[in-house]
């Protein structure tokens, strides 16, 4: 039996709408990335997404809605990439090949959607993005201490955070370092990160290690 027409329009105007905001955001992460959020406009989104004004204030009133909306749309994906990337790894695995893992699938997330770290590290981005923002950073210091744990267990919870403070502290300081370089010599920095936090964190796994104590040997039996 056919659609019955008179519902299919809206069905029809619903779908031109989503086409019409995914454009108006494509276009705002854009204008974020070359002006950064405090100095983009509107009317700047608008050019960039080749429509008037008005027709995008049909879908959002404002810059800072806008922004909320494309901040959610990246949280999501964020949160996705890194649950993905920070899952709990094989006690054998060495931690230059977490670290090498690890790394690469971080940085790809953020060199593929710049937008994100133009919009996140403006200096007067929308309470809401920055709310999410900081619940995800929590999400993911708690990722990195489970992976520290498991190359230092046993060590009180007071140095696991430590540890994994200081190596989100590395990776975010080199992250800026990264994105104004292309081609080769943004891997050679990539690789630069990489060699702090293994540098790092090896000579404390391995001093970690030694003062272990040793495991009780397996009862005689007779």
């Amino acid at each position: 039996m056919p659609d019955n027409p008179q519902s299919e329009q809206p069905r029809r105007r619903q779908a031109r709408g989503e086409r019409r905001v995914a454009q108006l955001l494509e276009a705002a992460a854009n204008v974020f990335c070359t002006t950064g959020y405090t100095a983009a406009s509107t009317n700047a989104i608008a050019r960039e997404a080749g429509v008037s004004p008005g027709t995008l204030y049909q879908f959002f009133p404002n810059k800072e809605a806008i922004a909320v909306e494309l901040g959610s749309k990246l949280m999501h994906e964020m949160r996705e990439s890194h649950g993905e990337t920070l899952a709990l790894i094989d006690p054998a695995t060495s931690v230059a090949e977490v670290i090498d893992a690890t790394i690469d699938r971080l940085i790809d997330f953020t060199c593929r959607r710049p937008e994100f770290f133009a919009l996140v590290h403006g200096p007067d981005i929308p309470g809401r993005i920055a709310e999410e923002h900081d619940a995800l950073h929590l999400s993911m210091v708690q990722r990195v201490e489970e992976l520290v744990a498991a190359f230092l267990p046993g060590a009180p919870p007071a140095d696991v955070e430590r540890v994994a403070q200081v190596c989100l502290g590395i990776y975010k300081s080199g992250l800026e370092l990264v994105l104004a370089r292309e081609g080769v010599e943004r891997d050679a920095y990539v690789r630069e990160i990489k060699d702090v936090l293994i540098r790092y964190l090896e000579p404390l796994i391995d001093e970690h290690n030694a003062d272990a104590p040793a495991p009780a040997p397996a009862p005689a039996t007779h």
